[in-house]
């Protein structure tokens, strides 16, 4: 325990922002650099001695968090440090994306304001990196095996950092031109600079991990070869199969799911491009889709200088608070939520749906037809008398995603089986129908959270090692039929 009367003295203190009008002329994180150590400490505090620690079920990673909060209360920056990277390869990554289920599963939070156990987790792996902390683990001796992964996503590096360190020579395929998966091309700079990234992939190469760029397995290596020439085979490909919107005009030029708009200006910074190919420069831009994509869109769409963002969402407007009744403590609430994109700027509709794209004679967007939808018999259904249209010349669609992509080969190749939702279906040790083959994150699992996705790249890597060694040191957080109190 940090503090006794820390949650009765300390109010809870959150990571200051940068102010709006300086931060969307530039595409760096939002937070001010620097504003958290000052009341990090007070703030780890305010952690109780609560008993059981609701919040340790409420991260799938099984985070030690009482553990690096003391530490941290008491400024012991590397055992807080160690603590953290017990159970987490990556909290830099966690730190800044992961939606803090933990938090929600916070015993304090059922009176009080919970503690702030995200600010807490980035300021001790930030503060071990600045200290040189956070340094190689290579193994003592190698074990003479082989193993893929395929993808580069956090699952996939999670599976073979813990690998490598196994002692195993472990080869990671990434189709894209850099390693990072969504966590590159998916999530903005302004949520998380890609240096973070990067100074990871060089400890995981002086680890030994071993890096293949713009191989897309399925079409430039047969997946059937694959494993022939690996002991073991992790699949970490993603969900990446986003979900379309089949309504006349969607063939109209400016209409894009939000992975064809997010990549292009995640490459404007690496310096691919001087300007993105896809922009929301002097445009009226709609997103549809509510979730944390859209936000990214959002955000995105107010950098480039677009002249208005909408954010469309087919539910109703989720609550402020918790309903004890349909969402009790501790789970993982739906509330309404006020991101660092949605403080720029932009309007939010509930309750719509889109039903028809009005197009030029040139064929691009310029408008987009809605109506308001309500619950009946427990469908949604179009209101009468509510259809109306909104200006749109550009629209990202970011509805979330249904399964592994099917057209690559890799599904075929491989002959794995799926399960009823499209996902690659797998056994309780995260294995498929093909022997030696493995799959870990939103691949097995469908599209879901950061913490998961390294919770099951860890315990799959468990699963690989004893299937090599017939053992394994490796620890295990979660199995695939497991539910922590957030979905």
């Amino acid at each position: 325990m940090a503090d006794p009367k820390g949650f009765l003295t300390t109010d809870r203190e959150v990571a200051k922002t940068r102010p709006v009008p300086e931060r969307v002329k530039d595409w760096n994180e939002v937070y001010v650099p620097g504003s958290l150590l000052p009341i990090i400490g007070k703030q780890a505090g305010r952690c109780m001695d609560c008993g059981i620690p609701f919040c340790h079920n409420g991260c799938p990673l099984g985070n030690l968090i009482p553990e690096w909060n003391d530490y941290a209360y008491r400024g012991d920056w590397q055992a807080a440090s160690e603590r953290l990277h017990a159970t987490n390869n990556f909290p830099e990554f966690t730190g800044r994306l992961c939606p803090a289920p933990c938090e929600s599963a916070c015993v304090l939070g059922i009176s009080q304001p919970p503690v702030t156990i995200k600010n807490v987790e980035v300021s001790i792996i930030d503060k071990a990196w600045e200290a040189g902390n956070v340094t190689p683990q290579p193994p003592e001796r190698l074990s003479g095996k082989t193993v893929a992964v395929i993808g580069s996503g956090p699952a996939g590096l999670a599976a073979a950092q813990q690998l490598t360190r196994a002692g195993h020579t472990v080869a990671v395929y990434e189709r894209a031109d850099r390693i990072g998966g969504l966590l590159r091309y998916g999530i903005p700079e302004f949520k998380m600079e890609k240096r973070h990234i990067n100074r990871r992939i060089e400890q995981m190469r002086a680890e030994g991990t071993k890096f293949r760029t713009g191989v897309e397995i399925g079409r430039d290596i047969d997946a059937a070869d694959l494993r022939k020439r690996y002991d073991a085979v992790v699949i970490a490909a993603g969900s990446t199969t986003a979900r379309d919107l089949p309504v006349p005009g969607r063939e109209l030029n400016g209409v894009h799911q939000a992975m064809e708009y997010l990549p292009l200006a995640n490459k404007v910074q690496e310096g691919d491009y001087v300007a993105p190919p896809i922009t929301a420069e002097g445009k009226h831009v709609v997103v549809i889709g509510g979730g944390d994509t859209g936000a990214d869109c959002v955000g995105t769409a107010h950098r480039q200088g677009a002249l208005s963002v909408t954010q469309l969402e087919i539910m109703p407007r989720p609550n402020e608070e918790r309903d004890p009744v349909t969402q009790p403590w501790p789970t993982f609430p739906m509330l309404y939520k006020v991101t660092s994109a949605h403080e720029e700027g932009g309007e939010r509709i509930y309750s719509v749906s889109t039903t028809h794209f009005e197009g030029d004679e040139d064929g691009n967007v310029q408008a987009l037809h809605l109506v308001e939808v309500e619950f009946k018999d427990g469908k949604l259904e179009p209101k009468p008398g509510t259809e109306r249209k909104i200006p749109a010349q550009l629209v990202t669609l970011a509805m979330g995603f249904t399964g592994i992509d099917r057209t690559n080969g890799l599904v075929d190749q491989f002959g794995l089986e799926l399960d009823a939702r499209g996902n690659v279906a797998r056994d309780g040790d995260y294995a498929t129908n093909v022997d030696g083959v493995f799959v870990a994150g939103d691949a097995g699992r469908g599209q879901s959270l950061i913490v998961w996705a390294i919770a099951e790249g860890r315990s799959a890597a468990r699963a690989v090692d004893r299937y090599l060694t017939g053992d394994s040191s490796l620890p295990a957080p979660i199995r695939p039929t497991d539910r922590a109190l957030a979905v």
